[in-house]
C-alpha cells in the first residue's frame, strides 16, 4: 500500500535527519507561540447555578461553582458570576501579573450574587418547648468543623466560655452559643449585649463520633417554618497561600464563615482576605456574619502563629517585634506587599472588626465603606476590636468611612507612619471613635466628625490633628512598658524602637465641645478630660492653635488665644434618612470669630522621634484647602471644624 506524501513536504525533508529535527522543532516552537497567544487574549468565565463544571464556562455553557473558574484563570482574564448563592469557599489558585493584568471575579452586572459560608439544616425535631435539635453528618464539614474548633490566639479574652468558630443563624441572624443544653433551655438574657432581647435565641452543639447534634432556642419561632442555616467553612473568599496578587472582587454578598480571631501575631483569615500579598481591589461588596473579620488585609502564618499564646513566658509586645523583624527577612516591602483598595463596601455583623490588617495593609487605601454592628454580641473580647483595626498602617489612607456601633470606631496600632486618616463619620461607638496607640509618627487626622462619647485616645506622639470636630471626651496615655519601631520615610524599614511619652502633637483648627456631663479623671500615665488641658503629663509639647472650646471645655495650657465659649453647647445631632445621613446642628458667633490659619506640610513641621515630616505618599506637601464635603476652604482663615460653610444658627449637612 502507498502511503500518501504529507502536503508539508515530508517526503523531501526525509532526505536529510537534521532537516528533520529541525522542522519538528520548529514546528513545536510554532505550536506554543500560538498557545501563548491565545491563552495571553483576555477571557471570560461565566459561572452559574445551572451550569456545569465539565463545560467551557462560555456564557452559553458557563460553569456550575466559582472555585471551578477560580483554578483555571489567567492573569487578565474575568469571572462572571450569575444571580444565586454558592455555597463554596472560593481559594484562587492564581492571581494577576500587575495592575493592569488583574484577575476579577464579579457579580453579573444588575444580579444578586451571595456566596455563603453555611449550609441550611432542615431536619429540626422538638425537643422541648422551644428547644429544638437537629442531628447533622459529620461528612457536612469534609476536613474543617467548626463546632470542633476554639476561638483562639493572642490578645482574645474569652469572659470565661469556651467559643467555637461555628454559629447557627436564623433567617440570617446569628443565634447566641451557650456552653450546655441546660443553658440553651434557660435562655437568660445576656446583659453586655447591644441587644439584649436577641440573646435569648441560643444554641449549643455536642460532636459525636460521624455526627453533629445542635440544640437550639428559637423561641416563637418553629424552625421547620424558617430558614435555618450552620456555618461550615472558615472562609468565603481566602487564597490558601499566600503571594496570590492583584485580585479584584466586585459586587458579592459574603456571609455566615466561620472566621477565626485574627491576632496581629497570627495569620489573619476573614470572611474574605488577602492572605499576605499585593494589589488586590475589593469593592462594592456586602459583607456580614463573620464570627471574627469581614475584610483582612493580614499577614502570613510563616512569620509566627499566636506566638503569645505558645510561649507566655516572653511578654505580647515583644513577641510582636519579633514577628515585624521576621516580616522584613521574609521581604515585607512595598515591592511585595500591601497597596491594596477596599472601597464602597458595607460590612457589619462581625465579633471582632470589620476590617482587619497587621503588616499586610502598608500602602493600601480603605474609603467610602458603611461599617457597623461590629461586636454587638459582646460574649468575648480583645484587643483586636474595632470598625478598622490597622497594624502597621505605613502610607495609609484612610478616608470617609461611616463607622458606628463597632466598640472602636477606627484604631491603628503601632507603626502608624505616613498614614493620613480623613473625613470620617464616627458615631454611637461605645469605647472610643479614634484611637492612636504606639505610634511615633508622622499620623494625621483631619476633617473627621467625631460623635461618640469618647472622640479620641490618643497613646501615641508624633500625630497632627486638623479641622475635627471632636464631640466626647479626649484619653491620653504614656505607654512606657512596651517599645514599637518607627521607620524610613515611606519605607517598611525599621529606624529604631521607643516606647510612648505622649506629645510632639499639633492641634490646628479644631472644635472640641464638651457634653454637659462631666468626666476629667487622672489615673497613673492616664488622663480624660474635654479639651487640650490634660496634655500637662506629655514628655513632649504639642503645638495649638485655632482651635474653639465649648461648654467648659478647656484649652492647651500655654495655647495662644485659643476661642473658649463656656457658656454655650452647640446643639449637634445625627438623622438617619434610608442610606443618607444628615448632621444638623446649631452654632453660635465665635466659629466666624476665631482666628486660624491655613494649615499645610510647612506648618506642621517634623516628628522627634522618626524626624519625618507630613507629608502624602509620593512625597508632595499636604495641603488642607478643602473641607468634608470637598468645598474650598478660605485661603487665609478657614473655620474650624469640619465645615467651612457654617454659619450663626442652624445648619444642616449631608455627611453620608
Amino acid at each position: 500500500m502507498k502511503l500518501s506524501t504529507p502536503t508539508f513536504g515530508w517526503s523531501a525533508l526525509s532526505r536529510s535527519p537534521f532537516k528533520v529535527i529541525a522542522w519538528w522543532t520548529f514546528t513545536s516552537i510554532a505550536v506554543l507561540a500560538a498557545t501563548v497567544t491565545a491563552h495571553a487574549q483576555p477571557r471570560e468565565y461565566h459561572v452559574a447555578i445551572y451550569g456545569n463544571d465539565s463545560h467551557e464556562g462560555y456564557s452559553s455553557t458557563p460553569l456550575r461553582t466559582i472555585s471551578a473558574a477560580a483554578q483555571i484563570a489567567q492573569p487578565g482574564d474575568t469571572i462572571t458570576v450569575h444571580a444565586g448563592t454558592y455555597r463554596e469557599r472560593i481559594d484562587p489558585a492564581m492571581g494577576g501579573s500587575n495592575d493592569l493584568k488583574r484577575i476579577l471575579y464579579r457579580a453579573a452586572p444588575g444580579e444578586a450574587v451571595t456566596i455563603n459560608g453555611s449550609e441550611v439544616v432542615a431536619a429540626w425535631q422538638q425537643v422541648e418547648g422551644s428547644v429544638w435539635k437537629a442531628v447533622v453528618p459529620l461528612e457536612l464539614f469534609q476536613d474543617y468543623n467548626p463546632y470542633q474548633d476554639l476561638l483562639t490566639g493572642d490578645w482574645l479574652d474569652r469572659k470565661g466560655m469556651a467559643h467555637h468558630t461555628g454559629e447557627v443563624f436564623l433567617n440570617g441572624e446569628s443565634l447566641f452559643e451557650k456552653s450546655s443544653l441546660r443553658d440553651v433551655m434557660a435562655s437568660e438574657p445576656y446583659l453586655d449585649a447591644r441587644n439584649v432581647d436577641a440573646s435569648v435565641y441560643t444554641w449549643y452543639a455536642e460532636v459525636g463520633i460521624d455526627h453533629l447534634t445542635i440544640y437550639a432556642n428559637f423561641q416563637e419561632f418553629d424552625p421547620t417554618e424558617e430558614v435555618v442555616e450552620i456555618s461550615v467553612r472558615p472562609t468565603c473568599f481566602y487564597p490558601s497561600r499566600p503571594g496570590v496578587d492583584y485580585i479584584t472582587v466586585r459586587g458579592f454578598t459574603m456571609t455566615q464563615a466561620a472566621t477565626q480571631w485574627a491576632a496581629p501575631t497570627a495569620e489573619q483569615i476573614g470572611l474574605i482576605g488577602t492572605h499576605w500579598s499585593k494589589g488586590w481591589i475589593i469593592e462594592d461588596n456586602t459583607v456580614s456574619n463573620s464570627k471574627a473579620v469581614g475584610i483582612t488585609l493580614g499577614k502570613d502564618r510563616a512569620t509566627g502563629q499566636n506566638v503569645w499564646s505558645e510561649n507566655p513566658v516572653k511578654d505580647g509586645a515583644t513577641h510582636y517585634n519579633e514577628v515585624i523583624f521576621r516580616a522584613l527577612d521574609g521581604g515585607w516591602s512595598r515591592e511585595n506587599i500591601g497597596s491594596h483598595i477596599v472601597r464602597n463596601n458595607v460590612i457589619f455583623d462581625c465579633e471582632q472588626a470589620g476590617i482587619v490588617g497587621s503588616l499586610g495593609g502598608v500602602f493600601s487605601e480603605i474609603y467610602d465603606n458603611h461599617i457597623y454592628d461590629i461586636w454587638t454580641k459582646r460574649t468575648f473580647q480583645g484587643a483586636e476590636l474595632a470598625g478598622i483595626k490597622i497594624h502597621a498602617a505605613i502610607d495609609m489612607l484612610i478616608r470617609n468611612n461611616r463607622v458606628h456601633n463597632a466598640g472602636r470606631g477606627i484604631w491603628v496600632d503601632w507603626m502608624a507612619q505616613g498614614t493620613r486618616i480623613t473625613a470620617n463619620l464616627l458615631y454611637d461607638n461605645t469605647i472610643q471613635d479614634l484611637f492612636t496607640e504606639m505610634n511615633h509618627g508622622p499620623c494625621l487626622m483631619d476633617n473627621n466628625i467625631c460623635l461618640s462619647e469618647t472622640s479620641l485616645r490618643d497613646w501615641s506622639e508624633g500625630g497632627a490633628f486638623v479641622h475635627n470636630l471632636f464631640l466626647g471626651r479626649v484619653e491620653i496615655g504614656k505607654v512606657l512598658d512596651r517599645s514599637s519601631p518607627y521607620h524610613k520615610p515611606h519605607s517598611t524599614r525599621v529606624s529604631g524602637l521607643r516606647n510612648i511619652n505622649l506629645g510632639d502633637n499639633r492641634f490646628f483648627n479644631n472644635i472640641f465641645v464638651r457634653p454637659d456631663s462631666i468626666s476629667h479623671t487622672t489615673e497613673e500615665n492616664v488622663t480624660t478630660f474635654y479639651g487640650l488641658d490634660g496634655y500637662e503629663i506629655a514628655e513632649f509639647e504639642n503645638v495649638a492653635a485655632g482651635n474653639v472650646y465649648y461648654n467648659n471645655a478647656k484649652p492647651a495650657t500655654g495655647e495662644l488665644e485659643p476661642t473658649q465659649v463656656p457658656n454655650f453647647r452647640p446643639i449637634v445631632q445625627l438623622e438617619e434618612d434610608g442610606d443618607s445621613v444628615f448632621l444638623r446642628m446649631t452654632w453660635d458667633a465665635a466659629l466666624s470669630d476665631v482666628v486660624t490659619q491655613p494649615v499645610s506640610s510647612d506648618r506642621l513641621g517634623t516628628t522627634i522621634i522618626s524626624e519625618a515630616i507630613f507629608e502624602r505618599p509620593d512625597g508632595k506637601p499636604y495641603v488642607f484647602d478643602v473641607d468634608y464635603q470637598g468645598t474650598t476652604r478660605d485661603s487665609i482663615a478657614p473655620l474650624p471644624g469640619p465645615f467651612e460653610r457654617v454659619r450663626e444658627g442652624a445648619v444642616r449637612f449631608r455627611v453620608w
